[in-house]
């Protein structure tokens, strides 16, 4: 398949129409009310893949969190900026991106960022997140699962490359990168106005145990 484009340019394309098709995505907002209600004010959390800022970076900072969201679309990090003004973003790939400190974040969210890349990296880069979760701290992410390396497929009328690991996968690496695993669940999710195809999706809740 021809055309491919990058993350960064399929979402800087995509920009608000991203969140009409998935900004009000049930079993997400669900997630974040458990992170929320686990969080104390001022908390520090990472919101990687931060999209428009919503429904994620806005609601934790108007639960008092310090959000820090990074996304590799300039086009998504100028809307965050906006929309919610609470919260500080900046473009930047989970790949390549080094937090000040190294980390040491309350919690780090990740909803559906690593998809648009290799298999090798989305297992380096759920290492890279838990790596940057405090003791105590939380790790919620959540993707398509399955076992699929470079898949051709078109999205929203771009044509991409994607990759994931299966639910299963997912929960070996979070354990093995030193997390316990407190909750995980698959479902089916029908995006609004029919801008794309229904798909499964996983998401799973850890958390960095206190030394």
């Amino acid at each position: 398949m021809t055309g491919r484009k990058t993350a960064a340019e399929v979402f800087d394309a995509l920009a608000g129409r991203y969140e009409e098709a998935f900004g009000a995505i049930p079993a997400q907002r669900e997630a974040l009310e458990w992170l929320t209600g686990r969080l104390p004010r001022g908390a520090r959390v990472l919101d990687v893949g931060s999209g428009t800022g919503r429904p994620t970076a806005e609601t934790l900072a108007r639960a008092g969190c310090a959000v820090t969201g990074i996304d590799v679309s300039a086009e998504m990090v100028a809307l965050a900026r906006t929309r919610v003004p609470g919260a500080r973003f900046e473009q930047a790939d989970v790949r390549t991106y080094t937090p000040p400190g190294g980390g040491g974040f309350d919690a780090v969210c990740a909803f559906f960022p690593l998809l648009m890349m290799d298999q090798a990296e989305v297992a380096a880069s759920l290492e890279r997140m838990a790596s940057w979760t405090a003791p105590g701290g939380y790790l919620v992410v959540a993707t398509v699962p399955g076992d699929f390396d470079a898949l051709d497929i078109e999205f929203m009328g771009h044509r991409v490359t994607v990759s994931s690991l299966t639910a299963e996968e997912y929960v070996r690496r979070i354990e093995a990168a030193g997390l316990e695993v407190l909750r995980h669940e698959t479902v089916l999710y029908h995006p609004a106005g029919g801008l794309a195809a229904p798909e499964e999706h996983l998401f799973c809740h850890a958390r960095r145990p206190v030394a």
